[in-house]
């Protein structure tokens, strides 16, 4: 089973990494970091890069379909070659799936048009002008489409997935072998849960960047 994780400049790392993580365990998977070229692909930090050994036109036809989010998403609106990749993977595609706004790209190239969709709960409202249904939830399940929200929320959409690929126990086993058992010393990983003046503050930063 191929699996393609796109990247582009000013990808955030987690987004795609995590899921990774957990793909890359399931029997049989092959993980497939591409790019419009290959070469190295700077995280938004731009302290980290990830080597895209795979242009897009070498990947015509994966099993899985990831598109992380990001800055540099915004980039990736207008429909280009990272569109058309999308449209041609995802008409072969078993699952297409995104986290935080990779949502957006998904939308924006016509693939989530009437559909329930996740995104960063900063961005959950841009999905409505492409024509996706926001959903402020961790994870949609939407028929093959399967997006997260805001980065760590891909660690959620990889167990969830792989469990139905190869079913609850291989799931099970893949999250002990990563030790995945979250206990945030905080509770502010959400803007339901976090003190109601830091989401506003956010939220303003964000509508005024700078």
């Amino acid at each position: 089973m191929q699996i393609a994780i796109l990247l582009y400049d000013r990808f955030t790392a987690l987004d795609a990494i995590g899921p990774y993580e957990i793909l890359s365990r399931l029997s049989g998977a092959e993980v497939v970091f591409a790019a419009e070229q290959p070469g190295p692909v700077r995280a938004d930090t731009g302290m980290l890069a990830v080597t895209a050994d795979a242009a897009l036109a070498d990947l015509p036809h994966p099993g899985i379909v990831l598109v992380p989010g990001g800055p540099g998403q915004e980039g990736r609106m207008a429909d280009g070659p990272v569109h058309e990749w999308l449209r041609k993977a995802d008409a072969a595609s078993s699952w297409t799936t995104s986290v935080c706004t990779g949502s957006l790209i998904l939308a924006a190239a016509g693939l989530l048009d009437g559909r329930r969709a996740a995104s960063h709960w900063l961005a959950l409202d841009r999905l409505r002008a492409p024509g996706a249904r926001p959903a402020g939830e961790r994870v949609v399940i939407d028929g093959k489409y399967v997006t997260a929200a805001g980065v760590s929320a891909g660690i959620d959409m990889a167990l969830g997935l792989s469990g139905r690929i190869a079913g609850t126990p291989a799931a099970q086993a893949i999250q002990l072998m990563i030790e995945y058992d979250p206990r945030p010393p905080l509770t502010a990983g959400s803007p339901y849960t976090a003190p109601p003046d830091l989401v506003t503050s956010l939220r303003m930063r964000s509508r005024h960047p700078g």
